[in-house]
């Protein structure tokens, strides 16, 4: 039973990674929405230099819809979320409502802490308080398989070190109506790591590859309209962990640019950190 919860927090978690990761760094523009000024126009850049702008174009846009489904397998079963709401996009911070399996569960990112209110029989999983209905979750503070889920998704922040020859123009597609160009691009795994050497190589022994394969829908003012990243997780030590390996599918997708995203967090007196919780039953898991 905590495995199957652990697989669904981690899938969660990837999600939310992926999305704050867009806040990162300055947005090189004038803040105006929809049509912001000095992001119009990819006439003339190269395929990098594209790659390279698309998150400081986007977060320049302020906030915008966004949509996504993430599919996590691992142990024999899948878990599929889906989702939907708005985020403010310089800094960070979203709420959507997704769900997985029939059930629904709200969430809220501020300050790259989630918040998740889950249906009363994940909540009665975990003994929460009485009265508590909100969970707060820090990945920064996980350990184990949970945690490092959201080390690889950091690499939609990373685009900004690519060259030519890591990125590769499949097309124009269309998205939601809307003209995009199809790139696909290679994000070192070492980037990640930020100059730590015995950090990347960790994420490296994990994930079983130098680089990260990322999907980019760009449209022709350089912003994001859609991404997708592959990932395969495998345990980080050895003895019983086979089927912890986790591999997960997950698209974001932006649209309406320029939309109200004013989020909050929950009431204090209706939230409980179960951070450390969750990350005892994913090392109960990796053990077992």
């Amino acid at each position: 039973m905590a495995g199957k919860h652990v697989l669904g927090i981690a899938t969660v978690l990837v999600l939310t990674a992926g999305l704050s990761a867009c806040s990162s760094g300055d947005d090189g523009a004038d803040g105006k929405k929809d049509g912001a000024k000095g992001a119009s126009s990819t006439k003339g850049a190269s395929e990098s230099q594209v790659v390279r702008a698309a998150h400081q174009k986007t977060t320049a846009a302020d906030s915008a819809k966004m949509s996504l489904v993430s599919e996590a397998a691992a142990a024999g079963e899948t878990v599929t979320v889906r989702g939907t709401g708005v985020m403010d996009l310089e800094e960070g911070a979203s709420t959507m409502t997704m769900t997985s399996k029939g059930q629904k569960i709200e969430q809220r990112v501020l300050d790259g802490v989630v918040y998740q209110k889950a249906p009363a029989e994940q909540r009665a999983q975990l003994q929460l308080p009485k009265g508590k209905t909100w969970m707060k979750i820090d990945p920064a503070k996980l350990g184990g398989a949970g945690g490092q889920v959201n080390d690889p998704a950091e690499s939609f922040a990373y685009t900004e070190g690519v060259n030519d020859a890591d990125v590769t123009k499949v097309g124009t597609e269309t998205i939601d109506g809307t003209r995009t160009t199809h790139y696909r691009v290679k994000i070192a795994v070492k980037d990640l790591a930020k100059g730590d050497r015995a950090k990347a190589d960790q994420l490296e022994k994990q994930l079983g590859t130098s680089t990260l394969p990322l999907e980019m829908w760009v449209d022709d003012e350089g912003r994001l309209r859609q991404q997708t990243i592959e990932l395969t997780l495998r345990p980080q030590a050895g003895g019983g962990q086979k089927d912890q390996t986790v591999k997960s599918t997950t698209t974001l997708k932006f649209t309406d640019f320029g939309t109200e995203a004013d989020v909050e967090a929950p009431p204090a007196a209706d939230t409980v950190d179960v951070t450390k919780k969750l990350a005892d039953a994913s090392k109960a898991e990796a053990t077992a």
